[in-house]
């Protein structure tokens, strides 16, 4: 059932956000851009960033990405659903490769022996395999060639071939970092050859969370990256090296002039700087990639705006304000915050609001007699009656006892007998015997062989089909022992007595009747006829004594249908029950998806949920009852009848809901409207003026936009997050004509230290901040802080890490 529901509410969400697509203006970025991803744990991120991309950008076919790998099979496009977190360096499965990736394998280290392998040297080790022969090289230089040639048919989509944007992305723990200059050069250097200038930028990831089984080395590699990255983002960091190869083997030098390796170095962890690990841990960092990309080189279109949209992002005076007097170039970090329509939420709450609608149009008031509940089940006197009469054989047979022989007695020795001592002078037992073969022994055969069970079913079958409006909790109601208040069972249990006793008075007016004497009898008598008088008075014993026995069978029969039939109510009770609890636990499983998504869509985006869509998907039910009738729902289009409704069970009941919610309810008029009109309508659905949880609209937008910015806090450690370089600017994306962003621009606007500014995009599914943090040093990181003992300690233990001399390194600080 859970899988039902979260496929459910994810098909709603995709195809919202399919539809919000097409409503709004993508983003465009205006240069070409390359993504070169370094390592095995990174390869989990390729996958969602291409999916980002081509989410948000209309021009993402044009976008490569390069993917350095150690793992035979490796690929992009590895779905995130299914790996592991690439936080913690495992395996990554293989997938098929995506058009636009482009993957090189680095070679292996060979060793004497297979002991010499192992992590204590794994980094220096794939360094020096690296250059150990020229086809790796070769190769590496074939891979970045196919990237920048594939760019080059990409032209089109693109207003400007003057710069290429260079995003290398790499996690610091893993050991393929060690190449990062390298393919950073040499990507710069080929690239250079298409291009007039290549902005490069490095994201580094960073784990901080807790891993019991792997901390130490983990650490220990993650600060020799760091100490690396130090060195190549000094002011006089240069490189030279043989890396651009021609087909033929030859080797050219390439350099890298005194100057910072890369123009910024974000670093992104999987904590915030709070210390608290975010909802999607490290992958929230992928979506901060993409926006940073963006905003960096994204293509404006709308010039109007420009001038409501706060100052724009400069590259340059970005990077002045996190530089120090000294000239010490400082990194940067992010935090990224969206809120959009809860769609998934929505859905799960609609379709929870639409089952509570359907149960009670099932199970509303019903002002029945007790007459009318018995007639329901076939219980009602006149019912049993006749199926009592259907059993026993009518009076008609007694005519046969007509023919009974009679032992040779005089009506004159009758006239002083009882009827019970006539019965006796005249048959013997013979009266008693045919009563018994032909009645007695046959209703007894009728009643063993009868399916009470089978016809009280079908009875209940047809009364349901012809009263739709009889649902599972009235009939678990009326058939209840306990005492429930509409339960018809004490009236059937009168009726039971009832039955009872006239069949007890019925015995003793049969007593009563043999008691009778023949002369007082009245029938037809002829003086001196002795035969006569005795044919006359055996035809009228016959319809008075055995009529009277036919009766009292006839009530007997109907006491013990009666009787069984109340055992039967005991089990149409306990699988109605059962159908009722089930239908209660599917009113807190629906809930308690609904509760939980809203829990996780949080608070600023899904406040009042429940109360907004209680009532819209009441007033939407109504319009449509409205139009084509009360009884809309138990049309066999919609839900069919109540009485099939649980015949192919609880899961078959929601499968019909969930298309009928996502046919009829979803697709209404209420559901049409952007995040900001649902987000105000949700806030005020309230009617009562004094109701004070009710927000205005300047409260929302307040709400909002402080939420927003909490939820966008920067997401890496510090050990002191006001440290005094520290420089911030932040950034919405979103429709700069919206009342909310004219809000945003205007709020704080005397009191903020930081840069604001906006991107306008003709959007109305969501607004989304970016807030970006640099000034930092490594020194600064927790990371850093907490990794640094584990570095040395694996130093003075034998372990290398670095491929160049650990002298030309910075100290560590």
């Amino acid at each position: 059932m859970r899988q039902l529901l979260e496929q459910y509410a994810a098909d709603y969400a995709a195809a919202e956000e399919g539809l919000s697509r097409k409503q709004d203006d993508p983003s465009s970025i205006h240069y070409p851009a390359v993504y070169l991803f370094i390592g095995d744990r990174i390869a989990e991120a390729i996958d969602p960033v291409i999916r980002i991309h081509d989410k948000k950008w209309d021009n993402s076919a044009g976008v490569m990405y390069f993917h350095l790998t150690s793992q035979e099979g490796s690929a992009a496009g590895v779905t995130a659903a299914f790996s592991p977190s690439y936080g913690e360096g495992r395996p990554v499965p293989p997938a098929q490769e995506h058009p636009r990736v482009v993957r090189y394998r680095v070679p292996e280290p060979r060793y004497a022996v297979p002991e010499e392998a192992g992590p204590k040297t794994r980094r220096p080790d794939l360094y020096r395999a690296f250059y150990r022969e020229p086809q790796p090289l070769l190769e590496l230089n074939r891979a970045l060639r196919q990237v920048s040639q594939r760019i080059a048919d990409y032209g089109r989509l693109y207003s400007s071939f003057d710069r290429i944007h260079l995003s290398v992305i790499t996690q610091a723990g893993d050991p393929l970092n060690v190449f990062v200059p390298e393919v950073t050069i040499l990507a710069n250097t080929i690239f250079g050859q298409s291009f007039k200038s290549v902005q490069t930028d490095l994201f580094t990831l960073v784990s901080e969370r807790e891993d019991a089984e792997a901390f130490g080395y983990t650490g220990a590699a993650g600060i020799a990256f760091l100490r690396e990255l130090e060195l190549m983002q000094q002011a006089d960091y240069t490189f030279t090296a043989p890396l651009l190869m021609t087909e033929d083997g030859l080797s050219i030098p390439v350099s890298h002039p005194a100057s910072p390796l890369f123009d910024l170095v974000y670093i992104l962890s999987d904590k915030n700087e709070r210390g608290v690990t975010p909802p999607g841990g490290m992958r929230d960092n992928d979506e901060i990639i993409c926006q940073i990309s963006l905003l960096k080189n994204r293509q404006r279109k709308d010039s109007q705006y420009e001038s409501v949209s706060g100052a724009a992002y400069n590259n340059t005076s970005f990077k002045n304000n996190i530089m120090t007097e000294s000239g010490r170039q400082g990194y940067v970090s992010a935090g990224f915050a969206k809120v959009k329509r809860p769609n998934e939420s929505i859905a799960l709450t609609v379709l929870y609001h639409f089952y509570r609608q359907l149960i009670r149009r099932m199970n509303g008031p019903l002002e029945w007699k007790n007459t009318e509940k018995l007639a329901f089940f076939g219980l009602d006197a006149d019912t049993l009656a006749g199926q009592a009469r259907r059993i026993v054989p009518d009076e008609s047979r007694l005519a046969d006892m007509n023919g009974i022989m009679t032992q040779g007695v005089s009506f004159a020795a009758l006239r002083t007998m009882t009827l019970r001592e006539a019965e006796a002078a005249l048959f013997g037992g013979g009266g008693e015997l045919f009563f018994r073969d032909n009645y007695q022994r046959e209703v007894d055969s009728a009643l063993a062989g009868l399916r009470l069970d089978e016809e009280l079913d079908a009875t209940v079958r047809r009364s349901r089909n012809l009263h739709p409006q009889v649902g599972l909790f009235h009939l678990a109601e009326w058939t209840d022992d306990a005492g429930a208040p509409g339960s018809l069972r004490e009236v059937y249990r009168s009726r039971i007595r009832e039955l009872a006793g006239q069949l007890e008075s019925a015995k003793a007016e049969l007593d009563q009747t043999y008691q009778g004497l023949v002369q007082d009898q009245s029938f037809p008598r002829m003086p001196m006829m002795d035969k006569h008088n005795v044919r006359s008075f055996i035809r009228h014993f016959i319809s008075v004594v055995y009529t009277l026995k036919v009766d009292i069978l006839l009530l007997d029969t109907q006491l013990k249908l009666a009787r069984r039939l109340e055992a039967e109510l005991d089990r149409l009770h306990a699988g109605f029950r059962m159908q009722t609890r089930q239908l209660e636990e599917l009113e807190d499983t629906l809930r308690g998806s609904a509760v939980q998504s809203i829990r996780l869509a949080d608070d600023y985006i899904g406040q009042n949920l429940m109360e907004y869509y209680e009532r819209v998907t009441e007033e939407v039910m109504a319009e449509l009852e409205a139009r084509r009738g009360a009884d809309i729902w138990f049309d066999e289009r919609y839900m069919g009848s109540p009485a099939a409704l649980m015949e192919g069970g609880i899961h078959s009941l929601v499968e019909r809901m969930i298309l009928v919610c996502r046919r009829d309810i979803l697709t209404s008029g209420p559901f049409a409207q952007t995040f900001e009109e649902e987000l105000l309508r949700r806030a005020n659905v309230a009617v009562e003026y004094d109701n004070k949880q009710v927000l205005s609209k300047d409260e929302l937008f307040k709400k909002l936009y402080r939420t927003l910015e909490e939820h966008a806090v920067i997401n890496v450690r510090l050990f002191d997050y006001t440290h005094e370089h520290r420089y911030e600017e932040k950034y919405f994306f979103g429709d700069a004509g919206s009342e909310f962003m004219k809000y945003a621009m205007d709020a704080d606007e005397s009191s903020r230290i930081y840069k604001l500014g906006m991107v306008h995009e003709n959007r109305t599914s969501g607004v989304e901040k970016l807030c970006l943090m640099g000034g930092f040093h490594l020194e600064d990181l927790m990371f850093y802080r907490n990794g640094k003992i584990y570095y040395e300690t694996y130093l003075q233990n034998g372990y290398r890490f670095h491929g160049i001399d650990p002298k030309d390194l910075p100290e560590l600080r």
